[in-house]
């Protein structure tokens, strides 16, 4: 919530009459739907979510304890919004956008009292504003004016508000300035700054949506080689307790190419959230070698904070997202977990008395999930420039169950599935993304990219890929009942490639030096080894070698290698090579 606001917006006091958790009921306030309200005698802010003749009903956004009956309830007249200008990288924020680090001062102590207050961004700090216009040019709404050097690897680019009328600049300053401090005049009135304030209820405007072409490259292999996804793309990763989700996402935050990372961790457990503070800082941006964090905003709502501010943090996250990708900016959003926020409108909503849907949720579940996925996608903006958003969403189904509504209602909106597998975990088989359950849908507008940018044959050698798993999975039902050595010499040797895809390709590991990132060609690459083996080892087969003098061969298990090798182009050319002199040998 922006703080920027003067207390002269403060209007006549409502009184509290009820209180149910997290949901507060008022009399005599003076206020519309999604006006911010602070709450009893402490301040707290709440959100108004309901109107009822004279009775207004509040979703408070901290802890209510000790709040009674009588109380005042203070309207600001404003939506729950955030503020946005430089600054907001490299930043950690709550669910309403408090950043953390400066409540820790105030309070400190790192737990917080109720009440607490801080700008979403520092007012006092200087920013080196460099103009991008001069006087007499004719700007309008969502048009850059100027740069600022954000951070060392994200120029900040300062932008006529999106609700601005536009006109001719009148004055231009440059320097350093506060971001409250007017840097453009327009011949209309309207001055610019650096800082934005914008509804989190309401997406930003663009001009134009359009399809995606360009995948969002994540150097993970069953990611990028199986089910790849499009920058301004949706995705959603669901899966039991244990299963891998959230070392996924920190995977794809440290490592797709985006230009921006906005990380929400929205009831997650606090240890999870740490690792991320911990692990950021440390890392380096491999497209820049500057730190990680230097790209990053965190949002972090763990699973011990106020309930509310977990339904409100998607859209904070969302909203700021918008804001970067206004700039041109390719922006990846990642929601750890959606559950969690669905389970506290459940929550909100059962203390309503609404009717429940299904399992309890909200009626309006799916419209929830929708309105949050369609946020993303990729735009041609106002100023003429394209950004994107994508969305990435974790879900954590109870028990591991998909048919379970949030799960089912997001398997309608999103484009790529990614199912995480309890029995791939168990196995140690990481990531335990399930290849005979996840899908992608942006597969084949994403192929001409591939073609141009990896090689001509990437869809036939992934499709192969495909096929050999699909068999591998039909011939295990007969293994299980007859075992292995009683199949065909042909489909022994089918299980006997798949294992190798499974073990040296699908198979990743996250804390390797090498192995946590794989770039596409190297993806690639490793693919067609294994089909070098493949190819090699049928036509042995024809000309009546055994499968095993072919499994036996030297340099096959050298397949399992590939992935942790620093040379590995030089590694896969001599492998492929030796394959290819060792099996024809036998025959």
């Amino acid at each position: 919530m922006s703080q920027a606001q003067d207390t002269e917006t403060v209007q006549e006091d409502g009184v509290i009459e009820s209180v149910s958790g997290p949901v507060v009921t008022a009399t005599d306030l003076d206020a519309r739907m999604n006006d911010v309200v602070y709450v009893g005698d402490e301040g707290l802010m709440g959100e108004v979510i309901e109107i009822e003749g004279n009775s207004t009903t509040i979703q408070v956004y901290e802890e209510t304890s000790g709040v009674g009956p009588g109380e005042p309830v203070e309207n600001t007249g404003e939506p729950l919004s955030v503020d946005l200008g430089p600054g907001v990288l490299d930043a950690i924020y709550d669910g309403v956008q408090r950043p953390l680090d400066v409540l820790e001062e105030k309070m400190g102590t790192a737990f917080l009292d109720r009440g607490v207050d801080a700008p979403g961004i520092d007012f006092e700090t200087e920013w080196e504003f460099t103009p991008t216009v001069d006087v007499g040019d004719s700007v309008d709404a969502g048009d850059i004016v100027g740069e600022v050097p954000e951070t060392e690897s994200i120029t900040h680019k300062v932008m006529v508000p999106p609700d601005y009328e536009g006109g001719e600049v009148t004055s231009v300053e440059s320097g350093e300035f506060t971001v409250d401090e007017v840097v453009v005049e327009l011949d209309s009135g309207e001055e610019i700054t650096m800082h934005q304030e914008w509804p989190v209820r309401q997406a930003r405007p663009a001009d134009t949506k359009e399809t995606p072409t360009v995948p969002l490259v994540s150097g993970q292999r069953i990611l990028d080689g199986l089910f790849p996804i499009a920058k301004g793309g949706t995705a959603a990763i669901p899966g039991p307790f244990g299963s891998g989700k959230t070392v996924t996402q920190h995977q794809l935050a440290k490592w797709a190419d985006a230009d921006i990372v906005v990380y929400v961790g929205c009831g997650e457990r606090g240890n999870e959230m740490t690792e991320v503070i911990e692990d950021f800082p440390e890392l380096e941006d491999p497209k820049t070698g500057k730190p990680l964090m230097s790209r990053t905003c965190l949002i972090a709502n763990t699973s011990n904070m106020p309930v509310a501010a977990r339904e409100s943090c998607i859209y904070t996250g969302i909203t700021i997202a918008e804001y970067f990708r206004d700039m041109g900016y390719d922006v990846a959003l990642m929601a750890d977990s959606t559950s969690r926020w669905a389970e506290a409108m459940r929550e909100i909503s059962s203390r309503l008395e609404e009717m429940p849907g299904e399992e309890g949720y909200p009626a309006y579940l799916a419209a929830s999930l929708s309105e949050f996925y369609e946020r993303a996608g990729k735009f041609q903006l106002m100023n003429g420039l394209e950004g994107s958003v994508t969305a990435i969403g974790a879900v954590s189904p109870p028990g591991g169950d998909f048919s379970e509504p949030v799960t089912q209602n997001t398997l309608r909106i999103v484009k790529t599935f990614w199912a995480l597998d309890a029995d791939l975990a168990e196995r140690r088989h990481f990531p335990s993304i399930n290849w005979n359950e996840s899908y992608s849908l942006y597969r084949q507008q994403l192929d001409p990219w591939f073609r141009d940018n990896v090689s001509d044959d990437w869809p036939e050698v992934r499709q192969w890929a495909v096929d050999v798993l699909d068999e591998e999975d039909e011939l295990q039902e007969i293994v299980q009942l007859v075992g292995k050595d009683a199949l065909p010499e042909d489909q022994q040797l089918t299980l006997e490639v798949a294992r190798y895809l499974r073990e040296a390709w699908l198979q990743q590991n996250a804390f390797h030096d090498v192995d946590t990132y794989c770039e596409p060609k190297k993806t690639y690459r490793m693919l067609l080894a294994i089909k070098t083996f493949n190819d090699e080892a049928f036509d042995a087969l024809e000309a009546g070698v055994p499968v095993e003098e072919i499994q036996d061969v030297d340099a096959v298990p050298r397949l399992n290698r590939m992935n942790t090798s620093d040379e590995w182009n030089e590694f896969i050319d001599e492998l492929e090579s030796d394959l290819k002199e060792q099996i024809r040998s036998l025959y």
